[in-house]
């Protein structure tokens, strides 16, 4: 670790607290319907959408409907995604004429769009045409993103509002989330990554001549357009094989710090709309405290893992760090970081391998989403994802202190408990679950490139980033599939929408409920003893997932070996 390491660490994230504020007040005021500087130009598009759609903006839906409009819209998505990655070789945009996506990879693909995942078991520049990038993922990565906003919202209306019946409008809070927020602010950083080198055109390739003197076809697309809300929605599906380690889609270093600060960009001011809409900006900063707290623990073992290196290497005289698989033009604070803040923030970009990251560098990534979407989290994602801890970490409280647990004027009882642990509890049910699975299957035993604890902990770090809706990946994993295209997509859709619908019905229950006037009982919750009691609680709770799948390596491999299979020998 070097002084110019924490300089660099200390400046993302004093950028990431300056745009704090900023960003949380014009997203409170786009969601209360407020005046914002966009208005006279969005208003006449947005009244003009709902009028195409007949819906109503004054209308309000209660938990339940709103929940099932965001089923019944995800399942057409899911089903458009899917018939334009089936029909891609009729389709126009299609310079390198790619063949129609096979079936189980379009519904894997399709299924990972649609939740944020963007896991990819495909190489995007080899396997899909322009119009299935642009038309099928990047109008997803808006859509899904805008999804984990909007539910977000709506869980702080739960808190906010007292003797209430609904909670918003799924479609308004869609449509203003994707109109005021996403693509004003995706509209300028694709400026900037054109003008630091991404391509942003229809052209299919160039030919260019190496230093050996071969010619090499580059592939290009509409690159830029794509990697700005890839970043700012924290969708993550490369444009790319190597994702945001290729240097059309990652070009410099200013590039790359841009596009860090775009993972966490929303999802850190989400805790600043949250404070403003429950009327106590102090509650927000709390929550942020708590995902910051996190974010600098595991950042701060991963960088120190990376810098000490390899202790083989060491003896072999290779000092200096852990440069394997790393991209040398970002080095290891470079990469070291954006992997921090990629699985931080269930983004899923990568700009170095991770299978090649030393053990305990390797393990905080995965960390990062086994604790679920909550160290900032996805947009949207984050926010609703901690808020379900928070309900747990009152909930202890009451029960330490003997009284009914309060949180913003509502008292938390047996349902929002229930709700919140089902949430919490589908997580690594998905991970460990399909991970077993994977692990006593020929199937699944024929997936991992090396052999042993590493083989089992890529099998793990896949279904753990499925579940989590990260999409990051060890990459030493042979996942296109049938098995895997399968299994992944249920870790997806499992994690995505069985976390959303309790979030939604603690929304509901909360919305009913009258206020409780604060009493010399009632526990602070923004000072520092409940951004402890939260993040203890979080760790506590998230060790549930993160112990057992250590303790899991020794089982599977047995039962493997009592099936009679065998990890497969390292590559």
């Amino acid at each position: 670790m070097t002084l110019d390491g924490w300089i660099q660490i200390a400046l993302f994230c004093a950028v990431v607290l300056a745009l704090v504020k900023p960003l949380g007040l014009y997203m409170a005021r786009v969601f209360s319907g407020e005046r914002t500087p966009l208005t006279p130009l969005l208003a006449p598009i947005e009244r003009g959408l709902y009028r195409a759609a007949g819906i109503d903006a004054r209308h309000e839906q209660t938990w339940l409907a709103y929940g099932l409009a965001l089923l019944a819209f995800h399942a057409l998505g899911f089903l458009l995604l899917y018939a334009i990655l089936r029909l891609q070789d009729v389709l126009p945009l299609n310079p390198m004429g790619q063949a129609g996506v096979a079936p189980d990879l379009a519904f894997n693909t399709a299924a990972s769009f649609v939740t944020n995942t963007n896991w990819q078991n495909y190489a995007g520049e080899s396997t899909l045409s322009y119009l299935a990038q642009m038309l099928g993922l990047t109008h997803q990565n808006f859509l899904s993103a805008a999804t984990g906003i909007a539910l977000a919202v709506a869980l702080i209306r739960g808190f906010s509002r007292a003797s209430a019946r609904t909670v918003g409008s799924f479609w308004v809070d869609l449509t203003r989330c994707t109109l005021y927020v996403l693509l004003p602010a995706c509209v300028p950083l694709t400026l900037f990554y054109v003008w630091q080198g991404m391509p942003q055109t229809f052209h299919p390739s160039v030919e260019a001549t190496t230093l050996e003197g071969a010619r090499q076809s580059l592939a290009l697309g509409p690159v830029a357009s794509q990697v700005a809300i890839k970043m700012l929605g924290t969708n993550g599906g490369g444009f790319f094989n190597a994702n945001a380690a290729h240097p059309f889609e990652n070009p410099t270093a200013l590039a790359n710090f841009v596009q860090m600060v775009s993972i966490f960009a929303l999802g850190a001011a989400l805790t600043n709309v949250f404070g403003r809409m429950v009327g106590d900006e102090r509650q927000g900063w709390a929550i942020l405290a708590a995902m910051g707290a996190l974010f600098l623990a595991g950042l701060a073992v991963t960088y120190g893992s990376e810098a000490a290196g390899s202790p083989v290497l060491d003896e072999l005289g290779l000092t200096g760090g852990n440069l394997e698989g790393k991209e040398v033009r970002f080095g290891i604070l470079g990469s070291t970081l954006f992997a921090v803040v990629t699985t931080a923030a269930s983004c899923g970009a990568v700009n170095a391998m991770h299978d090649s990251f030393t053990a305990l560098g390797g393990m905080i990534p995965m960390i990062n989403m086994q604790l679920g979407e909550i160290i900032v989290g996805g947009v949207g994602a984050g926010l609703y994802g901690i808020l379900v801890f928070v309900v747990v970490a009152i909930f202890v409280a009451g029960l330490m202190v003997g009284r009914t647990p309060e949180y913003l004027g509502k008292k938390i009882e047996a349902r929002e408990v229930k709700m919140a642990m089902l949430a919490i509890l589908c997580l690594p049910l998905m991970m460990l679950g399909l991970t077993a699975l994977a692990t006593i299957l020929p199937a699944g035993l024929a997936g991992p490139a090396n052999a042993g604890p590493h083989g089992f902990s890529e099998v793990l770090y896949a279904f753990t980033s499925a579940a989590a809706n990260n999409g990051s990946a060890f990459a030493g994993l042979a996942g296109n599939t049938p098995f895997y295209n399968a299994a992944l997509a249920a870790g997806m859709l499992v994690g995505r929408f069985f976390v959303i619908l309790p979030a939604l019905a603690i929304a509901g229950s909360l919305a009913c409920k009258k206020g409780v006037p604060a009493s010399s009982g009632t526990l602070p919750t923004h000072g520092g003893l409940f951004v402890g009691l939260l993040v203890g609680v979080i760790l506590i709770v998230g060790g549930l997932t993160f112990f057992p799948s250590l303790a899991l390596g020794p089982v599977v491999e047995h039962l493997a070996g009592a099936a009679g299979q065998t990890f497969p020998a390292g590559g």
